[in-house]
């Protein structure tokens, strides 16, 4: 599978920056203009998937994504050459997810010239951008978001639109750069087509807008159920990157939510050995078949400071502490641990609003195969990918062309190759 471009022509920039081409290297933001009206398609059918979930992201003049348009699936990996921007991907996606959450712009981009690729200029203004963009399936059908963000000189998102079936429910612009804000452009199909009101310039609209829309009529509640699905499809995600060095000491003990280094995987393991001897059961199963010795328990050994400290049983009156294993086993442990454990025990909030079953936990791992041999990537893939088959779950990582080579030969895996 590859990568689909988005196409390659540069036509002339209309007045509405949501609605102009992917940026170009000379005018990387697209100029401030009115408002214009919300075109609104007729009301899809129902009968869409159960869970929201992202099914395609879009990346344009983003680091080195030019005009990228990446397929999702529920177990999806990124494999190419390096500088491919495989690690950039998905540092697009969590920024999705951030801004969904409802973080300001300038926590999720501390440093938004880097995202700027090198060749692109500025334009007279001296403004230089990227674009963002999702495509979100679920029970209001497909849903796409579209983000333009300038960079430099200051950053601001000066352009935002999200639109079912091609036309647009909710719109922002640019109209005043003086100001921290812009103008948004709603569909509500009551006394008045459209409701028009400013909202600020560092935060994602569509998450700020179920706080400013009542839903009394049908097109407000069309509107509320777009935004709340691309809402809760991009917020469900959970970076998780174990580093073994942070892994192999002792750990106070905490409320055993597992963080995105792993490095709490003793207090975590804690907590959930005795609340799900099932799924613990089966960790166990997995430990055993990608470490080095056998493997017939993981129990946790209290100390007298009050920390805790994670051990692999090797057999009756035998262990080994986690901080003697491999930075591949260390690795390989922790993942699987996230696969087997639900939102609940990871630093994730999701939408607490929403049933669980409703939802779909996403999993950004970038450089998912790290520090693994051939046979702890073999059965990690098939781990995760019985784990995808279920739907509660689903899983963007970056690889390596060798275990690339492996995903594509493994049911439930698409492997999504990049070019630079």
């Amino acid at each position: 599978m590859t990568v689909i471009p988005a196409g390659s022509s540069t036509p002339s920039p209309p007045s509405d920056p949501l609605t102009t081409p992917p940026l170009p290297p000379k005018a990387s933001v697209p100029p401030p203009s009115s408002t214009p009206a919300v075109s609104v398609p007729p009301r899809p059918a129902s009968g869409g998937a159960a869970r929201p979930v992202v099914s395609e992201l879009r990346l344009d003049s983003f680091a080195s994504h030019r005009r990228a348009v990446i397929p999702l699936g529920p177990f999806t990996l990124l494999t190419g050459a390096s500088g491919s921007g495989k690690s950039t991907a998905l540092c697009g996606y969590e920024a999705l997810a951030r801004l969904a959450a409802g973080d300001p712009l300038e926590e999720v981009f501390p440093d938004p010239g880097a995202w700027v690729p090198e060749r692109s200029g500025a334009d007279a203004q001296g403004r230089r951008g990227f674009r963002l963009g999702c495509t979100v399936d679920g029970p209001a059908g497909p849903v796409t978001l579209e983000l333009a963000v300038q960079a430099q000189p200051v950053l601001r998102i000066v352009g935002e639109r999200l639109s079912e079936r091609g036309g647009t429910l909710l719109n922002t612009a640019l109209r005043d750069p003086r100001r921290s804000s812009v103008q948004a452009a709603w569909h509500t199909a009551g006394a008045v087509s459209v409701t028009r009101a400013p909202f600020p310039d560092d935060r994602l609209a569509t998450a700020l807008l179920p706080l400013r829309v009542a839903g009394t009529t049908e097109g407000e509640l069309r509107v509320l159920a777009a935004a709340e699905q691309v809402v809760v499809a991009l917020r469900s995600a959970f970076a998780c990157d174990p580093r073994p060095h942070g892994m192999r000491g002792a750990v106070p003990l905490g409320e055993g939510r597992l963080t995105s280094s792993c490095a709490n995987l003793a207090d975590v393991l804690h907590r959930t050995r005795g609340q799900c001897a099932q799924r613990h059961a089966r960790l166990v199963a997995t430990a055993d078949a990608g470490c080095a010795s056998p493997v017939t328990g993981l129990g946790v050994e209290c100390l007298a400071d009050g920390t805790v400290r994670a051990r692999a049983e090797r057999g009756p009156g035998r262990g080994t502490p986690l901080g003697r294993l491999g930075d591949g086993e260390l690795r390989y442990l922790a993942l699987a641990l996230v696969l087997l454990t639900g939102p609940h025990v990871l630093v994730v909030e999701p939408a607490a609003e929403v049933p669980e079953a409703m939802q779909a936990l996403t999993i950004l791992a970038d450089g998912f195969d790290r520090s693994l041999d051939a046979r702890q990537a073999r059965e990690l893939l098939a781990l995760a990918a019985s784990i995808c088959a279920g739907g509660h779950m689903r899983l963007l990582g970056t690889v390596t062309e060798a275990t690339a080579a492996v995903a594509r030969a493994t049911p439930g895996v698409a492997v999504v190759d990049l070019t630079p």
